[in-house]
């Protein structure tokens, strides 16, 4: 299935993460570009990123942009903060196409913060990033910025977990410095948090603000394809037939379609990777 088409226009988006966490980030792009064809990686087996080192990282990246740009993709988004920070730069020198990466949303933390005090709940590599430390440069100066690392929240995602009482104990106990901290706006680091989000505000309360790129992201990634001229020509108002959407994943888990199909809002189309 590589989407072969005579129009370079109507080839696909590809968006890949470290596991179904990339999949918030795809259903902005989908609201945002609803013409486009759309195909997405779930690296599942290899998730979470935030423990390997920077080389795994760039290797799994490699990896998957191969398969994708075999698949005919016009651009690439690395739905996953601590990929981007790993690996993106390696993959804008290796590949002759766009490429949209992810960051912690420390910059609208930071104009949205009414006390000046901001939480950051991700991975522990994203916070160990290189990238990471340039954002809290760039942005941290005149806000305090507390950070906690979410070990195992990741892969609870990754099992459809996201209401359970063990997934509302690790998002109480990851929150609960945040809070003792006063932080009135709090940046989801990851792109698998925003499918807890509403856990998360009912443990931080009305009153923190909540923070993800997804939204961000998907307008980059629009600016890019009209400045290089590469949207879809399909007009909405022409009645175009239904974007294709195409799911491949390499997790284990009996469950992974059920996952997808979950996160997605709909029965999902999941192949093996």
């Amino acid at each position: 299935m590589n989407f072969q088409t005579t129009q370079p226009n109507e080839r696909p988006i590809a968006v890949f993460d470290s596991g179904v966490g990339g999949i918030s980030v795809l259903k902005h792009i989908h609201a945002l570009l609803p013409n486009e064809q759309l195909l997405y990686v779930a690296d599942s087996k290899y998730a979470p990123y935030g423990n390997k080192t920077a080389q795994e990282i760039q290797s799994r990246c490699f990896e998957i942009a191969d398969f994708l740009i075999a698949k005919n993709a016009k651009a690439l988004v690395v739905a996953c903060n601590t990929a981007t920070a790993a690996a993106i730069d390696e993959m804008r020198l290796r590949y002759n196409l766009p490429i949209i990466g992810m960051e912690p949303a420390l910059k609208p933390a930071a104009a949205a913060t009414k006390n000046g005090i901001i939480g950051v709940l991700a991975t522990t590599g994203t916070l160990k990033s290189a990238q990471f430390a340039a954002l809290l440069e760039s942005y941290g100066r005149n806000v305090e910025v507390v950070t906690q690392a979410c070990v195992g929240l990741v892969e609870c995602i990754e099992r459809g977990e996201l209401h359970t009482r063990n997934t509302k104990s690790l998002i109480k106990q990851y929150c609960a410095p945040l809070l003792a901290e006063s932080a009135d706006t709090i940046v989801l680091g990851c792109t698998h948090y925003p499918f807890v989000r509403d856990v998360i505000a009912e443990i931080v309360g009305k009153e923190v603000v909540l923070i993800d790129t997804g939204a961000a992201v998907a307008n980059q990634l629009k600016h890019r394809l009209e400045l290089e001229n590469m949207q879809s020509a399909q007009l909405q108002d022409a009645l175009p037939k239904k974007p294709k959407v195409q799911f491949w994943t390499n997790s284990s888990a009996d469950n992974a379609k059920q996952v997808i199909s979950q996160l997605w809002g709909e029965s999902a189309d999941v192949l093996v990777f």
